[in-house]
């Protein structure tokens, strides 16, 4: 099977999974915008992740919304306009034989590739031992890996991760990860302790791609080993592509800093009508594919203070911006947003 993540163009740009922010409305967002750029130079999408032993449990189909994705026109789907590919479902857990079922399952989605969370610090996941937790028994990580592997039919499998529990561990974590080969590492540059309390330390992205060299080199023609990059503190696509040229990256990933901003991988700058436009959009796609139900389930899956969060980063940086945000807040619907900002703009000259 094809691995994808070689014939991207480079640097590679990919968007961060982040529990209760990507999911297919907010990515839909930005396949829209995606649709203008060449297939090789669109940014990888990331579902939010899931867990292995949910997925293989009676309650699956609760998890499964968190898996959806655009599978195009024929779905019937509020979101079949935009492409989301390419677009890796990231999953959770601490169990290999879970892991192998569970890719076995994910592999039949139709998504491009499989990432392994081993950095996330919620401690409701650390004390499975699961995510960043991983970070403390290499060896159950080396085994998971090889575990999702199997499971997945020849998807890549990549592996998103931290420099260190307490501490930055590069030379002990990531040369353990690297003997497994993975397709891609990405590497949130902070420890678990630090969460994202700390700047990024970027400066430690050459040693990455030195252990890289030496663990899972790439060939000449850069396929065959494993892909590095780093993530943390991205304020822009061209700021991506400066630190994956300054440190000899393959690509960046962006978390926070793509916030309420759906063209970021395109480098265009919306005016104020556009934005809040996006906006709304957004709110009545979240509307109608979580709280309207899809078509193939019809219920309500997603509170709607879960859109709320992204508010704050679409209303930002204009005259009257916190005013909206706080009128925002206070609607219950889609219908609402329209209206408050409908409102607003033609009360703005």
């Amino acid at each position: 099977m094809r691995n994808f993540w070689e014939e991207l163009r480079r640097p590679i740009l990919a968007l961060a999974p982040m529990a209760n922010v990507t999911d297919a409305a907010f990515r839909h967002m930005f396949a829209q915008e995606h649709r203008a750029l060449p297939a090789d130079a669109r940014p990888v999408l990331y579902t939010e992740f899931v867990s292995v032993e949910g997925l293989l449990s009676r309650g699956r189909e609760r998890l499964l919304p968190d898996l959806w994705f655009n599978k195009g026109a024929a779905s019937g789907r509020p979101d079949a306009d935009a492409d989301e590919h390419p677009i890796v479902a990231q999953i959770f857990g601490v169990k290999p034989d879970q892991f192998a079922r569970a890719a076995e399952l994910v592999a039949g989605m139709g998504f491009d590739g499989i990432d392994i969370n081993m950095g996330c610090p919620d401690r409701a996941v650390e004390r499975q031992g699961a995510g960043a937790a991983l970070i403390k028994t290499p060896a159950l990580a080396q085994k998971i890996i090889r575990a999702t592997r199997e499971g997945a039919g020849g998807l890549p499998i990549s592996v998103k991760t931290r420099i260190g529990w307490n501490t930055e561990q590069l030379d002990e974590w990531i040369p353990a990860l690297l003997e497994e080969h993975p397709a891609a590492l990405i590497v949130h540059l902070r420890t678990r302790k630090e969460m994202s309390k700390v700047p990024a330390h970027w400066d430690l992205a050459p040693r990455l791609v030195a252990l890289r060299d030496a663990h899972s080199p790439l060939g000449k023609d850069g396929t065959g080993g494993t892909l590095v990059f780093g993530n943390g503190d991205v304020a822009s696509r061209d700021d991506a592509r400066a630190r994956a040229a300054a440190y000899g990256l393959d690509g960046v990933m962006v978390g926070r800093g793509a916030f309420g901003a759906p063209w970021f991988f395109t480098g265009k700058e919306p005016d104020l009508r556009e934005r809040l436009t996006r906006l709304v959009e957004h709110t009545e796609l979240f509307e109608a594919l979580y709280r309207n139900g899809d078509p193939a389930h019809g219920a309500t899956l997603k509170n709607f203070d879960v859109m709320k969060k992204h508010y704050k980063a679409y209303c930002a940086g204009f005259d009257g911006a916190k005013e909206l945000r706080i009128r925002l807040m206070e609607e219950t619907n889609a219908a609402g947003v329209r209206r408050v900002v409908e409102t607003f703009l033609a009360d703005t000259p």
